[in-house]
């Protein structure tokens, strides 16, 4: 194969593009990655942590299918939480601070050793196809690499503008460039984009910020590793600390809101409804007189400070006087400013579930260029679209996650089914089937998946294979071992404190993994089986197929909103068009029947 020929190019080298090109390659594809600089491969340019509440969850499912999110993250990581400790596993999700410098050389070094995996330096400026089939991408600089697949992962990069204050810059990341000839090459090929907001709060010199002042947040003493190669977590770990806005710092953004880009008319775009500007969180809850603001470190060394609660777009003066009002931030030196930027996204409606464009062949998007927000959000994208890019050049059936399967399968067709009027961002209240999508699971769930595409490694299946066998060996001797006329099973569905100390020294041995999934399968039992008889009847309209080329126009009884819906959306399979908004299960009766009576169904 020539230097410029590929099967596959990934544009991007974020969280997206990052899992995207390390599956293509893993699974066989001659993968070339394309980034402006090698050294911001993995760049963390919002909060350099890994996880949270459902995204915790994501980044587990990504490492059972053989991603690199969760080893980074422990490879990295300063300080681990398992957040929602109080509450059900269900809700339960791991979280990190990683040390983002060390983050970023982690992913470039691992990238750099994966087999089939080519990185190159360059912008990409066009989309290249033929007959609206992908033939490769041509730079900047006049290079054409040529590739049957394109995964394009371009974060904030597309028409991106940079907003502080009244300044106005292009940029896709804080002195980076945007890329502005990409955005008209997709309008090219037909795509539609529209405009997205985000933004990011000030960095701190750590040593000017009165840390000793202020409430620290320590990390779980006995930390949980995210990924399910790793037993334990050796790293040193640093705290967090917590301070707060008060009213002098409200009264001041109130009587700038004139100087605000999102107040004043020069910012257009929606931004994430779940994680406002301070100026937003000011008129949105006035009734509340402080908002809390957690200060991060940034890496081990607790050089810089990331200021998570005070994301803005105001000018920098009124940064600058901002922190002089905050309790230990009175002294603080800007590293760098709070900045907005608005970017380009694509509808994710334009997509099929495997992630490739619909008008387009061998086009793929992951990422935030389908309207999410989150490094996990991104890294799900990406493992998915990777996958199937790879399995398209093999003549394979895509890699389609339900939403009974994974968090992943959520958010894909959420993305889908409901369309984007804000960043996307995943909530355990989206998944229908949370009791059995928890974090402790993830690899129970879709480890077999990653073997079946080739991506699951020998050591990582060889350890899987040993904890399946542990838990069924153990469960067996639960289910036949009686006591006081009741197995041993049964005890452990009781109450926590009640089962162990009626099972005595029976669980004393195990490993951390094999009580815990023991426990929860016990406990959740009977909620499970449920939840399994709902999805099956769900998995009786997805097995269903709608001809790509279906006339709704000529469909009799079916409702003019109903057509409206199904023709702008073209869903794959009925129980795609059944999670449509506006879509009722009248109309899926009669597009059913529809079906059945013309044969179109497989």
């Amino acid at each position: 194969m020539k230097r410029n020929e590929f099967d596959c190019i990934v544009v991007g080298a974020g969280h997206a593009g990052i899992e995207a090109a390390h599956a293509a390659a893993r699974i066989g594809a001659h993968t070339c990655l394309l980034t402006i600089s090698k050294a911001t491969i993995g760049k963390m340019s919002c909060n350099p942590a890994i996880g949270g509440l459902a995204k915790g969850q994501i980044a587990r499912e990504v490492d059972a299918l053989g991603g690199l999110m969760g080893l980074a993250t422990d490879a990295t990581g300063i300080q681990f939480r398992m957040l929602n400790r109080s509450k059900g596993p269900a809700v339960q999700s791991p979280r990190a601070q990683a040390d983002k410098y060390k983050y970023q050389d982690y992913m470039r070094a691992r990238l750099e050793e994966t087999p089939n995996l080519t990185i190159v330096e360059a912008m990409a400026s066009e989309v290249l196809a033929e007959g609206m089939h992908v033939r490769g991408v041509r730079c900047a600089d006049g290079a054409t690499l040529s590739a049957v697949a394109v995964i394009l992962t371009t974060g904030t990069f597309l028409r991106g503008v940079m907003h502080v204050g009244t300044e106005q810059f292009p940029g896709g990341r804080l002195g980076e460039p945007a890329a502005n000839e990409l955005s008209a090459s997709l309008e090219r090929l037909g795509l539609e984009l529209q405009r997205l907001k985000t933004g990011t709060p000030v960095r701190l010199d750590a040593t000017t910020v009165d840390l000793d002042r202020l409430e620290s947040q320590q990390g779980d003493p006995d930390p949980v590793p995210f990924s399910f190669l790793n037993d334990r977590i050796d790293r040193p770990q640093v705290p967090c600390w917590i301070t707060y806005t008060n009213e002098p710092i409200h009264q001041l953004i109130r009587d700038n809101l004139g100087r605000a880009p999102l107040y004043t008319g020069q910012i257009k775009s929606i931004g994430p409804r779940y994680c406002p500007s301070i100026e937003t969180k000011i008129l949105r809850f006035a009734d509340k007189d402080r908002h809390q603001v957690f200060l991060e470190p940034e890496d081990e060394a607790r050089t810089t400070i990331y200021c998570n609660g005070i994301s803005t777009s105001l000018p920098k003066d009124v940064q600058e006087q901002m922190l002089r009002l905050m309790p230990g931030t009175e002294h603080a030196r800007i590293v760098h400013y709070a900045y907005a930027i608005e970017y380009d996204f694509c509808p994710p409606v334009q997509l099929l579930p495997s992630l490739e464009a619909r008008k387009v062949a061998g086009l793929f998007l992951a990422g935030q260029i389908n309207g999410t927000s989150g490094y996990e959000e991104a890294a799900g994208q990406g493992i998915v679209a990777g996958v199937n890019a790879a399995r398209k050049l093999q003549d394979r059936e895509p890699l389609v996650l339900g939403r009974d399967q994974a968090y992943i399968g959520v958010m894909i067709d959420d993305l889908l089914t409901r369309g984007i009027d804000e960043p996307y961002r995943m909530f355990t209240s989206r998944a229908e089937h949370r009791l059995a999508l928890r974090s402790d699971n993830a690899d129970r769930r879709l480890t077999p998946l990653g073997i079946s595409v080739g991506l699951v490694q020998p050591d990582r299946q060889e350890r899987f294979q040993n904890k399946l066998d542990a838990i069924e060996r153990l469960k067996a001797h639960l289910k036949s071992t009686r006591q006081e006329g009741v197995t041993l099973w049964d005890l452990l569905r009781r109450p926590h404190g009640e089962a162990h100390n009626a099972l005595g020294t029976t669980l004393d041995g195990q490993g951390r993994e094999i009580l815990e999934a023991i426990s929860v399968d016990a406990k959740y039992e009977g909620y499970l089986a449920k939840q399994e008889r709902l999805a099956a009847l769900q998995h009786g309209l997805d097995s269903k197929r709608i001809p790509a080329n279906l006339d709704y126009e000529g469909i009799e009884h079916l409702r003019a909103e109903a057509k409206e819906k199904l023709i702008a959306f073209k869903p794959t399979t009925l129980g795609h068009a059944s999670r449509l908004s506006g879509i009722t299960p009248a109309d899926i009766t009669v597009l059913q029947v529809y079906l059945k009576k013309r044969s179109c169904q497989p």
